[in-house]
C-alpha cells in the first residue's frame, strides 16, 4: 500500500492520501483523544502517537493536526498506523451512523432568507468546498443573519494562519459577488 502525502497551507497539518476512500458520506473531525477513539478505530489509533492533536477524514483523504514534534518524526508512525488500519480490513467508524457533520438543526437563519441561504449553500458546495478540500479540509454553512455568513471551518482548515484570508478574500468576496445580500462572513467554531 502507498500512501501519498500532501503539505496543506497549514503548517501544522498535513494530508494523507491512502489510495482508498475513507468515508463514503460527509467529513468527520476529530479534535480530542476520547472523542475518536470511540467514534473511529482508526482515528483513536492516529490520536495515541504522541503529538498528534486532531483527525479529519474526507472522501478519499485524512489530515492529521500536531502539536509540537516535527513531521519528519511523526509521519512514519502516522503512514504506519494509517497502513496497519487499512491493512486489518478494520472499518474506518465504529458505526454506520452518520458521520459526525452539522446537522441541519445546528443552522440558522430567517425562514424569509430561505432562498439566499439555498444559493449560498449550493455556492459552498459547488465552488468552495471543492477547493477546501484540496487543502485538506472542509467548510460547512452554520447560519445567515443581517447579511452575515456564518461558516464552520474543519480539518487543516480549522486553525490555519491562511484561514482568516481564505474567508475574507476568497469566499466573503464570492458569496458578495453572486449574493448582494451577504456583507460579510464570520468563523465560528
Amino acid at each position: 500500500m502507498f500512501i501519498q502525502t500532501e503539505s496543506t497551507p497549514n503548517p501544522a497539518t498535513l494530508k494523507f492520501l491512502p489510495g482508498k476512500e475513507v468515508l463514503r458520506e460527509g467529513t468527520a473531525d476529530f479534535r480530542d483523544a476520547d472523542t475518536a477513539a470511540e467514534a473511529s478505530p482508526l482515528a483513536g489509533r492516529l490520536f495515541e502517537i504522541p503529538g498528534v492533536t486532531g483527525v479529519f477524514f474526507g472522501y478519499d483523504f485524512i489530515t492529521v493536526t500536531k502539536d509540537g514534534p516535527d513531521w519528519q518524526h511523526l509521519k512514519p508512525a502516522i503512514l504506519g498506523a494509517i497502513m496497519e488500519h487499512f491493512m486489518s480490513g478494520a472499518p474506518v467508524m465504529a458505526s454506520a451512523a452518520p458521520s459526525n457533520e452539522a446537522s441541519q438543526t445546528g443552522e440558522f437563519y430567517d425562514k424569509a432568507d430561505e432562498e439566499l441561504v439555498l444559493t449560498i449553500k449550493e455556492l459552498l458546495d459547488t465552488r468552495v468546498r471543492p477547493a477546501v478540500a484540496q487543502d485538506g479540509g472542509d467548510i460547512t454553512f452554520r447560519g445567515f443573519e443581517n447579511g452575515t455568513v456564518f461558516l464552520h471551518m474543519k480539518g487543516a482548515c480549522a486553525g490555519c494562519p491562511s484561514s482568516t484570508a481564505t474567508l475574507k478574500h476568497g469566499i466573503q468576496n464570492l458569496l458578495r459577488h453572486f449574493v448582494p445580500e451577504v456583507q460579510q462572513v464570520e468563523q465560528v467554531a
